[in-house]
C-alpha cells in the first residue's frame, strides 16, 4: 500500500479528511466530518470508508516507525468519534430491524490493535440482518476457539491492518483446523493490505476489501436473496 496512492484518488474535502485524520489533526478533522455529514449530507458510508483509508495510512506509518502506540490510540479515538456520528445516520436509511440471517463472529487478531475497520464491518453486518458478536482487538487464538464453540457462528471474520497480523490470522485458522472446527463455518479476512495472496497464505475462504464486500460475502455464503 502506498500512502500517496491512497490520497491521489481523492479530492477536496475527502482528501482533507483522510489527510487530517492520518496526521492527527483532530480538531479540523472532526469539524470537517461533521460538516460533510450534516451540511453537505455526504453518504455516511462514504465517510466511514474515508476513515478506513486514514487508518490504512496510520497503520503504514506505525509499521515504518513514524508512529507509535500513542498515535494508534489517538487515531482510534478520532475515528470512533466520527463513527459515533456517522453510524446512526446510516442506520436510519438501512432498515436495522431486519430478521437475523445468520451468526458472524468478528475480531481483530492478536498483535493488532486496530478496530475501525472491524467496527464498520460489525455495524454493516448488524444493520443488514446478521447477529454479530464482536470480540474486540488483539484477540488470542484460544479466545477465538472458545467463542466459536459458544457462539456457533456461520462466518468468522478475522481483522487486521498490520502485516504482522497475517501470521496471526494463519495461526488462528490452523487452530480451527486442529480443533476440528474448520468445516463448521466460513472464514473471511479483511484489513488495509489484505489481498488474494494473503487470503491464500492464511487459509481463509475469502477476503473483503470493505464492509459492503463483507456483507456480500455473507449473503453469498448463506444464500441470502439480494
Amino acid at each position: 500500500m502506498d500512502i500517496e496512492e491512497i490520497l491521489s484518488g481523492l479530492e477536496g474535502d475527502e482528501r482533507d479528511l483522510v489527510a487530517w485524520l492520518a496526521d492527527m489533526n483532530e480538531d479540523d478533522a472532526l469539524a470537517l466530518a461533521n460538516r460533510m455529514l450534516f451540511e453537505d449530507t455526504k453518504d455516511p458510508l462514504r465517510v466511514l470508508e474515508l476513515c478506513r483509508m486514514a487508518m490504512d495510512i496510520v497503520g503504514k506509518r506505525f509499521e515504518e516507525g513514524e508512529y507509535f502506540l500513542p498515535e494508534l490510540v489517538l487515531a482510534g479515538e478520532m475515528l470512533d468519534q466520527v463513527g459515533a456520528i456517522a453510524k446512526p445516520l446510516l442506520a436510519d436509511g438501512e432498515g436495522g430491524g431486519a430478521k437475523k440471517l445468520g451468526r458472524v463472529l468478528v475480531g481483530t487478531v492478536h498483535g493488532d490493535l486496530h478496530d475501525i475497520g472491524k467496527n464498520i464491518v460489525s455495524f454493516m453486518l448488524d444493520i443488514n440482518g446478521y447477529e454479530v458478536r464482536d470480540i474486540g482487538i488483539d484477540v488470542p487464538v484460544a479466545t477465538f476457539i472458545d467463542e466459536v464453540r459458544s457462539f456457533k457462528p456461520d462466518v468468522v471474520a478475522l481483522s487486521g491492518f498490520l502485516t504482522l497480523a497475517f501470521d496471526s490470522m494463519k495461526e488462528t485458522v490452523e487452530a480451527f483446523e486442529r480443533e476440528g472446527l474448520r468445516s463448521q463455518f466460513k472464514i473471511m479476512v479483511g484489513g488495509g493490505q489484505i489481498d488474494e495472496a494473503v487470503r491464500a497464505y492464511t487459509g481463509a475462504d475469502a477476503f473483503g476489501v470493505n464492509a459492503v464486500e463483507a456483507v456480500n460475502l455473507c449473503n453469498r455464503w448463506l444464500r441470502v436473496a439480494a
